[in-house]
C-alpha cells in the first residue's frame, strides 16, 4: 500500500474504533484516520474531505438505522468505497450489503490481520467479505423486491429518496443538489415510478423497511 491513506472509522463504540484504527494504522507510515461516532458525524467527516480512500461503517449506530443507512451513505458519496464493519455476520446480512452497494465486508470477530487484508483488497479495486462464507440467495421476497427496486435506481434519484426520507421539501432538496425545482419534480417522479408507488410518504416506508428490518443474526 502507498503512503498517504485516508479513512474514516464510523463506530458508536470508541474500544471498537480503537482496534480498527491499529489496524489501519499498520497499513503504511502516513495514514490519517478520521473516526465518527454517530452516522451524522460520519457523514459530515466524508463531505468535509474530499481525499478519503476509505469509509469503515457499523450498520447500527446512532442516526444509521441499518441497511438505509448505508444506501444513505453511498447516495450522498457515490465514489467513496464503503465497507461495512458489523458483528451480525451472516450470509444474509454480507449479501444485503454488498448487493446495496458496500466495497465489502468485515465482521467484528476479525482478527488484526483479516481487517488489514479487506482493506487492503478493497483500496486495490476487489470486494471484501469474511472467508468461507456461502452467499446464498436472498430468501425474503419482499426483501428482494426492495433491493432490486432501489438498485434501478441512479445515483441522483438515491440521492433524492434520501433527502425525502430526512423530511426536505423540493425546493431544498434543489438548493442541496444544486439544480432546479423542476429537476428534482423530474427526480421524484421516477423515484416513485421505480419504487413502484404512489406517493413520497411511501417511498419514505419503503426506503425505511430496510432500516426497520432487524439485521439478522
Amino acid at each position: 500500500m502507498g503512503t498517504g491513506l485516508k479513512f474514516v472509522v464510523a463506530d458508536d463504540h470508541p474500544l471498537f474504533r480503537g482496534a480498527l484504527r491499529n489496524a489501519l494504522a499498520g497499513l503504511g507510515s502516513e495514514v490519517a484516520i478520521l473516526e465518527a461516532g454517530d452516522f451524522e458525524t460520519a457523514q459530515a467527516s466524508a463531505a468535509d474531505e474530499d481525499d478519503i480512500d476509505l469509509m469503515l461503517l457499523d450498520l447500527s449506530m446512532p442516526g444509521g438505522s441499518g441497511l438505509s443507512g448505508l444506501v444513505r451513505m453511498r447516495a450522498a458519496f457515490a465514489d467513496l468505497p464503503i465497507v461495512v464493519v458489523s458483528a451480525h455476520d451472516g450470509a444474509e446480512t454480507v449479501r444485503r450489503t454488498l448487493a446495496l452497494g458496500a466495497s465489502g465486508f468485515i465482521s467484528k470477530s476479525a482478527s488484526m490481520e483479516e481487517i488489514r487484508a479487506a482493506v487492503r483488497q478493497v483500496l486495490e479495486g476487489g470486494v471484501a467479505m469474511p472467508a468461507n462464507l456461502e452467499l446464498g440467495t436472498e430468501g425474503d421476497p419482499e426483501m428482494q423486491q426492495l433491493i432490486r427496486r432501489l438498485q434501478s435506481l441512479t445515483p441522483q434519484q438515491t440521492r433524492v429518496l434520501t433527502m425525502l426520507s430526512s423530511g426536505l421539501l423540493n425546493k431544498q432538496i434543489a438548493y442541496e443538489l444544486d439544480v432546479s425545482e423542476a429537476t428534482v419534480k423530474a427526480h421524484v417522479s421516477a423515484v416513485l415510478q421505480k419504487l413502484g408507488v404512489d406517493s413520497r410518504t411511501q417511498a419514505v416506508i419503503f426506503l425505511s423497511k430496510l432500516g426497520a428490518e432487524p439485521l439478522p443474526g
